[in-house]
């Protein structure tokens, strides 16, 4: 009981490490990309670390498996590297108690995975879609921040106000740029500038918005050339366009999993099976990572790191294609993702036996030698 616990707490502190800084690296990547959809007015920035909290299990659910893995790797590779490993050996540690011992934690991670893709995952997808649904009824006008220019319609206009009153609805200082395509929208015309000393948002009966802008000057012409035409007016109305909020999410990842269960949607049937599939992920995973571990102390413990990470990624990348084409009805229903785990666990059981039948064959060879001589 005491060698169980000591290896219990040796991978579940390596994997939450490992864990840790996967999801922050994870995080920081998607983090930026809507930070810069929030810097371009398409998002509200007060929704960013919503969108973030919502998508956090989405993440983990993916993450844990890898820490679990990464973190058997790392565990048990210093214990090998420490002689630690050969000392339970000697008392009568084997590869298949080991493997039973590990077992115990990876259980635990499982448990965790299916709570988050059979439950809180769809839940946060769920959150998202509204958020983004809600950001997309915004206009430009609505993601205005006073003092920084605002680059809409894929950056060909350009938005600035200096002072915004705190119900939104006055603007003052305003610069708007804008530039002007042909008819077949595939070249430039120009450049239109719009300035106003004030401006307010009106809303059309069809439900179109127009920014009012009052006391002001427009500008036409091209950069570099002198032929510019300046107007003054008192009153002139801007379009103001719904924010384009790009998203990586399927209307699937959002139904509950109750729905998926039992539906004749092969889409529906593909991503219940893919929910399925990450628990169990868990336990080939570690049936995998147990023989890998093990490590010469002149060789060093990352020498099997890089090709045990390339065969977890080639068994995830191989879910995601073999889900891909349940998709596409390329693959029969019946036979699913499960046979890619089927590969994966021979693959596991082969490296767990593979390394004590060939001590015991070299053994006998040995024997026979010595009886022969």
């Amino acid at each position: 009981m005491i060698v169980f616990r000591y290896l219990s707490r040796e991978v579940l502190v390596t994997l939450s490490a490992v864990s840790a800084v996967l999801l922050v690296i994870i995080m920081s990547g998607r983090f930026i990309k809507y930070l810069a959809q929030a810097a371009q007015g398409a998002l509200d920035p007060g929704v960013l670390f919503l969108i973030m909290g919502f998508r956090l299990p989405g993440f983990l659910q993916l993450i844990l498996p890898l820490g679990l893995f990464l973190g058997i790797l790392l565990a048990y590779g210093r214990l090998y590297l420490d002689s630690e490993m050969t000392v339970l050996s000697a008392t009568g540690m084997s590869q298949q108690r080991l493997l039973a011992y590990s077992l115990a934690p990876a259980t635990l991670v499982a448990l965790l995975v299916a709570w988050l893709s059979l439950g809180l995952a769809p839940q946060g997808v769920t959150q998202v879609a509204r958020i983004l649904n809600e950001q997309d009824a915004l206009t430009e006008f609505d993601t205005l921040v006073p003092g920084r220019f605002q680059a809409m319609k894929s950056g060909s206009r350009v938005t600035y106000t200096q002072d915004m009153s705190n119900d939104r609805s006055e603007l003052g200082g305003i610069f708007i740029s804008e530039k002007r395509l042909s008819t077949a929208g595939d070249k430039e015309r120009g450049i239109t500038v719009l300035v106003a000393q004030k401006g307010r948002q009106e809303i059309q009966a069809d439900g179109s918005r127009y920014l009012i802008l009052e006391k002001g000057y427009r500008y036409d012409g091209n950069p570099g050339q002198a032929d510019y035409r300046a107007i003054q007016y008192d009153t002139y109305g801007v379009l103001l366009l719904k924010p384009q909020v790009s998203s990586e999410i399927s209307e699937r990842e959002a139904v509950p999993t109750g729905e998926l269960i039992g539906s004749d949607n092969p889409k529906y049937q593909a991503e219940l099976q893919w929910r399925l599939s990450l628990p169990l992920l868990v336990f080939i995973v570690t049936l995998l990572a147990v023989p890998l571990s093990r490590a010469n102390p002149r060789q060093g413990r990352f020498l099997k790191l890089l090709p045990a990470i390339l065969l977890y990624m080639a068994y995830l990348s191989l879910l995601i294609a073999a889900r891909g084409a349940l998709d596409k009805g390329k693959i029969p229903m019946g036979l699913g993702l499960w046979w890619v785990h089927g590969v994966f666990l021979l693959i596991g059981l082969a490296l767990l036996y593979w390394e004590p039948l060939r001590l015991k064959w070299a053994g006998r060879r040995a024997a026979q030698e010595l009886a022969h001589g």
